[in-house]
């Protein structure tokens, strides 16, 4: 099975758009539809409470055909138009779909942050975790979000294997980014981020990317768009990841970055796996 996921940063603007970002973003998403993925992940989505508008649907299916949709959307008490997950799935797949609520603090479970798909034998699942903030206003309950999704993940993994996606928010080790030094109190490379994940991982899950290749460095997944040269210069965090469950991770084939071009921000992430059982 084939699987990709992607901080689209707008779905709307990535559709519909015309300016040189969207062009770019839209070439992403074309090397994506070439990849013919089973699943497609896709975080911070932007969309209205509604999901998608009929225009997006229209384009989706142009764009991916024989994939049907699944989305959950930020809604009351959260910020409308504001975080948002969806999952394309290829038609012949037929899984149960659900957005659940894991008793984060504030308005973090109305703000369309997890989907599952179950399958007969397996889940897979995708997330867009809370960022800290710029002045980590918000890592206290980033920090308890931490916690209630891995025990959302662990009593998952309790009846069948895990597959986990999405933007985590933070990179895990030095290594995960170029300047771990300057970043000690930036949000996504806490100490507080990086235990939280690092608790994750203990709860019985495998980081995919570092189980294929190791300590290798310089691999990042994204780029700050507000750094014109942090592309260029591969000044880049490593902060979308492809989870497993411990026991499946021997079927893992392959865990690698998508070129995405010079579109700055995310790149798409690529985990195929042997899901014979």
């Amino acid at each position: 099975m084939k699987l990709i996921s992607w901080n689209i940063d707008s779905l709307n603007a990535a559709l519909t758009g015309t300016s040189e970002r969207a062009v770019l973003t839209q070439k992403v998403l074309d090397t994506i539809s070439d990849q013919a993925p089973d699943i497609l992940a896709l975080q911070e989505t932007k969309l209205s409470p509604d999901g998608p508008a009929e225009k997006h649907l229209e384009i989706l299916k142009g764009r991916f055909p024989g994939y049907r949709v699944a989305w959950n959307c930020s809604r009351e008490p959260a910020r409308k138009g504001y975080a948002g997950t969806m999952f394309l799935y290829k038609d012949h797949l037929e899984p149960l779909v659900s957005c659940p609520k894991i008793g984060a603090p504030d308005t973090m479970d109305d703000e369309g942050r997890i989907i599952t798909l179950e399958f007969e034998h397996f889940y897979v699942t995708q997330v867009y975790t809370p960022n800290a903030g710029d002045s980590l206003n918000r890592l206290d309950d980033r920090q308890i979000w931490d916690i209630k999704f891995a025990d959302y993940l662990e009593s998952l993994d309790k009846l069948k294997p895990v597959i986990v996606t999405g933007d985590f928010n933070v990179a895990h080790r030095e290594i995960d980014l170029a300047y771990p030094e300057s970043n000690r109190r930036s949000a996504g490379f806490t100490d507080e981020e990086r235990q939280g994940f690092s608790n994750l991982l203990a709860r019985g899950f495998t980081d995919t990317f570092r189980y294929i290749h190791g300590d290798v460095t310089g691999a990042y997944t994204w780029w700050a768009q507000r750094v014109k040269t942090s592309k260029i210069n591969n000044s880049g965090w490593r902060i979308d990841y492809w989870l497993v469950s411990d026991r499946i991770a021997d079927k893992v084939i392959r865990s690698e970055m998508i070129d995405s071009g010079p579109r700055q921000d995310h790149t798409p992430i690529l985990l195929e796996i042997d899901l014979s059982f």
